[in-house]
């Protein structure tokens, strides 16, 4: 953990950022204010839980229990692409990545399918991004602005609903689109998920404690007993899963509440930023998170609007683009790198055309549905 700590430039930009914004709003009692403590109570949460799941195998599991319905090229390709979609919207982008990607390139050089390796990783990395937006603990943004808004569950889903469905056509137009599609595969390599038995008791509790984790996000349940229970029940079952949190982004987060909450206290810049940004809240998120990704981007914007609509669309949208406009879709990049270094360069190339046809989409469907 530590050593992940030194070496994430997200974290460490903000921390910057936090520290230099300090010599112009001196640390006071305030500071403890801008730390939107349910939020990370609730992400420190479901990382925890998350954590739980995968370490009974529980994702590889299911992964697998669709791939033995599998026999072709188009079959596949569905599979690995929507299994991302769907999952990310309940275990987040990241999870969904980390988990599913290295499972996808051993599948597809398992059965002689490395021509489709590239894009079927890129659309599963789109399909992550935007699977996640659903869902108020699709991704860290949403949990975060779901929270500050304080909207009912029904308005959220409903707001990013037409955007869900549109990706939803637009993976499933893209999947049929890749080469081979009815080429027959030979599976006979398909990796094996019962490696990772783990214990029914312990997916039971997980299970139970995601429940009372998604209690919690529709507040049910406060924020600090929910973490107080998940603290005592994975200090019970395997303490171990307490450190595989990632820290690093609960750290990444305390460092821009800091400096945005300093921003808002600088009228000069507090002035500058609601002229600029009232009125243009998705196209502020979306060009905002092609540079400092959208989780940042979510952070920043939302001490200057109260128009959280159009910005949690925005941060939403605003993860297509660039390779780091979310930072899940480095997950990816790295574990493609990895296997394949020769091909980064074109890995990218794809990775931008296919971001940038999809973004567009959503910048109409959001102009189409403002009429």
């Amino acid at each position: 953990m530590f050593k992940k700590v030194k070496i994430d430039v997200v974290m460490c930009i903000a921390w910057l950022l936090a520290a230099v914004s300090a010599f112009f709003v001196h640390p006071d009692r305030e500071y403890i204010g801008y730390i939107d403590f349910r939020s990370l109570g609730i992400l420190w949460g479901l990382m925890v839980i998350i954590q739980g799941f995968k370490a009974n195998g529980l994702f590889e599991k299911t992964a697998d229990a669709l791939l033995a319905h599998v026999s072709k090229g188009r079959q596949l390709s569905l599979v690995l692409i929507f299994i991302c979609f769907v999952g990310s919207m309940f275990i987040t982008n990241d999870v969904a990545l980390i988990t599913f990607v290295p499972l996808s390139i051993m599948m597809l050089r398992g059965c002689g399918r490395e021509d489709i390796m590239i894009p079927v990783i890129v659309l599963q990395t789109i399909a992550a991004n935007l699977g996640s937006m659903l869902t108020p603990i699709g991704n860290p943004q949403n949990l975060y602005l779901y929270g500050l808004t304080g909207m009912p569950l029904t308005d959220f889903l409903l707001l990013m609903l037409p955007y869900s469905l549109v990706s939803a056509v637009l993976l499933l137009i893209s999947a049929f689109l890749l080469p081979g599609q009815n080429k027959p595969l030979n599976l006979s390599s398909r990796s094996d998920g019962g490696k990772k038995t783990g214990s029914l008791q312990s997916t039971i509790i997980s299970a139970i404690l995601f429940v009372i984790a998604f209690l919690s996000v529709l507040r049910v349940i406060p924020w600090y007993i929910l973490a107080a229970i998940v603290f005592v029940a994975v200090l019970c079952i395997d303490c171990k899963l307490l450190l595989k949190a990632d820290y690093v982004l609960l750290l990444t987060f305390i460092g821009f509440f800091i400096f945005t909450g300093n921003m808002s206290r600088i009228p000069v810049i507090r002035d500058l930023l609601n002229e600029v940004i009232g009125g243009r809240e998705f196209y502020a998120a979306v060009l905002s998170s092609q540079v400092i990704s959208n989780v940042p981007a979510a952070l920043l914007l939302s001490s200057y609007t109260a128009n959280y609509n159009d910005l949690i669309i925005g941060v939403n949208a605003g993860g297509l683009g660039t390779l780091i406009a979310s930072m899940a879709s480095l997950i990816s990049y790295k574990a493609y790198a990895k296997e394949y270094k020769g091909s980064s360069l074109k890995y990218i190339a794809v990775f931008t055309g296919f971001n940038v046809c999809f973004l567009a989409v959503m910048i109409a469907v959001y102009k189409l549905l403002l009429k």
